[in-house]
């Protein structure tokens, strides 16, 4: 399979995992690496093969079975391994030195392997080796009690989108690219420990630095948290929402001409909040999300529509850039960023473990002897 795309000609192992593992492998897929995820039998038997596949995790990528309770498929894994340029572990620390194919055995026989460990607490702590989730990460590191409107109510849960991919995946991802930079310098490998926990962390650093500096309220009460009725989403007469942020003074004098509203008392008077998400909340049920939307069309004021998944794609500005593309009748996001020179693809997905390790070998051995 050929492939295109900045890091085009880098070999990535993805032992098959959930979430954050898949997304961050699939990324570098997007990028242009040749990436082999090894599935187990059971997992391989699960897949209906009938159906086309449509999963956008597994999108670019080949894929093969092993059986790693087997030592002959240990053996056909460490095969892949000595080919490979990254290896993707996103089991809990210490499986795959039980399994046989951990650091120490595997970056001996291929000094310049990438061993990306992913997982939700790290390799070390108190937590290393108990099970968690999404949610349990946002909890304790602080990033779950931001979410929401009051501190009288739970606090929302944002989907899995900030550990699992922005703090997990994405950070493998950066920080895979960045150890094969290092590599080409020192011609070496190392072991990466991704957690998920201290990517969230530093995504929530500048909040740590709010608190401890007292400028950053009881939720609900603050600026970015839905206590400013110039940052807000608000109701409107068909059910649907608009959203606003008007932050700077030159938006939010936008806002409330099209809204027909004067600003007494003004933007920043922090006691006037409540009463003016109240009037903010009257005015936008007056009206249709479409109503407003028009409204605001061409108006610098920071607002608009609330769009679900299923309209996103045809948003006129995500419909120019080609945002979300269609591979085989199913939305997908498109390969970002976008390089000017060696652009990245999106490739279909395919059905977990379709292919033999021995002819990725074979494949993978053959380039090497041709780039000598």
């Amino acid at each position: 399979m050929t492939r295109h795309g900045p890091l085009a000609g880098v070999r990535v192992v993805e032992l098959a995992g959930l979430g954050p593992g898949p997304y961050g492998a699939a990324l570098l897929a997007d990028m242009g690496c040749d990436v082999v995820t090894v599935v187990s039998p059971a997992q391989a038997a699960a897949v209906d093969t009938t159906r086309a596949a449509t999963n956008p995790l597994n999108r670019g990528k080949q894929s093969v079975v092993a059986d790693l309770k087997d030592p002959a498929g240990v053996g056909e894994v460490l095969s892949l391994l000595d080919l490979a340029d990254v290896v993707v572990d996103p089991y809990r620390p210490g499986v795959c030195e039980r399994l046989g194919i951990g650091p120490e055995v595997v970056c001996a026989r291929n000094p310049t392997l990438v061993f990306t460990r992913i997982t939700g607490w790290g390799q070390h702590g108190p937590y290393a080796t108990s099970a968690g989730h999404d949610l349990n990460y946002l909890a304790v590191t602080g990033a779950l009690h931001l979410f929401g409107y009051s501190d009288n109510d739970p606090p929302v849960m944002p989907l899995n989108l900030m550990a699992d991919f922005a703090g997990g995946g994405m950070l493998l991802a950066l920080g895979v690219s960045a150890a094969l930079v290092e590599r080409s310098v020192s011609g070496l490998g190392q072991v990466l420990d991704v957690a998920m926990v201290d990517g969230v962390a530093s995504l929530v650093g500048p909040f740590y630095f709010a608190a401890a500096h007292g400028t950053w309220g009881a939720r609900g009460t603050n600026m970015l948290d839905g206590g400013a009725h110039f940052y807000r989403v608000y109701r409107t007469s068909d059910d649907r929402w608009m959203a606003v942020a008007a932050i700077e003074p030159q938006f939010y004098a936008a806002l409330l001409a099209v809204l027909e509203l004067d600003d007494d008392p003004p933007q920043w008077d922090r006691e006037s909040w409540p009463q003016w998400g109240e009037r903010l909340a009257a005015t936008f049920a007056t009206a249709t999300r479409q109503q407003w939307t028009e409204r605001f069309s061409g108006i610098d004021a920071c607002v608009t529509p609330v769009l679900d998944p299923t309209e996103a794609p045809a948003d006129v500005h995500m419909a120019a850039r080609s945002t979300v593309i269609d591979i085989d009748g199913v939305p997908q996001a498109h390969v970002a960023p976008r390089f000017g020179r060696t652009p990245g693809e999106a490739g279909r997905p395919v059905h977990p473990g379709t292919q033999q390790i021995a002819d990725v070998v074979d494949s993978w051995r053959a380039a090497t002897e041709a780039r000598r």
